[in-house]
């Protein structure tokens, strides 16, 4: 497919996504308005203030979660949208799914009966999550949003932070967008070091792509879902910039260009289990790559 990176992710994209991916591919790259975005995110909104409707493909079915949730923050954040009653209403949500320690779990037991990927247990009593309270507390912080619920969970967020000593690339992506935005930027900063270090020791970043084959691939992980540099530093502001060289952070940021298969469109490296959530994906990871590739100044046009 002849045409530049942008022109051939937008074909894809108008070929392949859904309504949310479409909008937000609009309003990020072709300047069109944020409400369309706000409107289709709309769709998977609950009445208890929570997301689902498999908003997060990975979980099929209507009911609210706190991945769907965090998806939905995410979204809201990069339209300048994640403040006042919206905001309020899904910290109730979260509230409301919260664990004994104020955190939140992966998945809430009201998914069970719907289909669900196999790499996603559920269980009753599902435990506090770093991987799902942390991304959740950074973003809502950054916005500078206030609700009772965010004191214990940022709490348990630092000292899950704290507690790491062996961990794997998605945890530490979690921490890492704690870190960005919660308050405290002194510890921040302090913290971000020191997993810098446990994220090269433990070799949980490919730091040269012709060579990705010989690092390992974490356990449960799919055959080739490596890490790398751009995976943890999506922007040139994240505290896990500071974990790289620039000659690393170039290297990365090939690599990513270079994914673009010649459909427009960028691949999805973790386990697919069912065609529609393949299909599903592809656009919000292609959405996703041009964002970072664009904050590091690559030129896409």
């Amino acid at each position: 497919m002849a045409g530049t990176p942008l022109a051939r992710a937008e074909h894809f994209v108008w070929l392949t996504a859904r309504v949310l991916e479409q909008r937000r591919f609009a309003y990020h790259f072709l300047g069109a308005a944020a409400e369309p975005v706000e409107a289709a995110l709309t769709a998977y909104l609950n009445e208890d203030g929570g997301y689902g409707h498999a908003l997060e493909p990975d979980l099929r079915g209507p009911a609210s979660q706190p991945l769907h949730t965090a998806h939905a923050l995410r979204v809201l954040d990069s339209i300048g949208r994640c403040g006042g009653l919206r905001a309020e209403r899904i910290c109730r949500y979260l509230t409301s799914v919260a664990t004994r320690d104020g955190a939140l779990p992966v998945i809430h037991p009201s998914q069970r009966g719907y289909p669900t990927a196999p790499f996603i247990p559920i269980v009753s009593d599902p435990p506090s999550e770093l991987l799902a309270t942390g991304p959740v507390v950074g973003l809502l912080h950054r916005n500078q949003v206030w609700h009772a619920w965010l004191f214990r969970a940022t709490d348990f967020c630092w000292a899950a932070v704290d507690g790491l000593r062996k961990s794997h690339p998605y945890e530490i992506q979690a921490a890492v967008a704690f870190l960005d935005g919660v308050p405290d930027r002194s510890r921040a900063e302090e913290a971000a070091d020191r997993l810098g270090r446990l994220v090269r020791e433990q070799r949980l970043v490919v730091l040269d792509p012709e060579r990705s084959d010989e690092n390992p691939v974490a356990a449960g992980y799919a055959p080739g879902e490596y890490h790398h540099p751009h995976d943890y530093a999506r922007v040139p502001g994240s505290l896990a910039r500071r974990w790289f060289t620039d000659e690393e952070m170039d290297r990365s940021l090939d690599h990513l260009a270079r994914e673009q298969q010649e459909d427009g469109g960028w691949p999805v490296r973790w386990r697919q289990w069912a065609p529609s959530t393949a299909l599903e994906w592809r656009p919000v990871v292609t959405v996703e790559a041009l964002r970072t590739l664009r904050a590091h100044g690559r030129v896409l046009r």
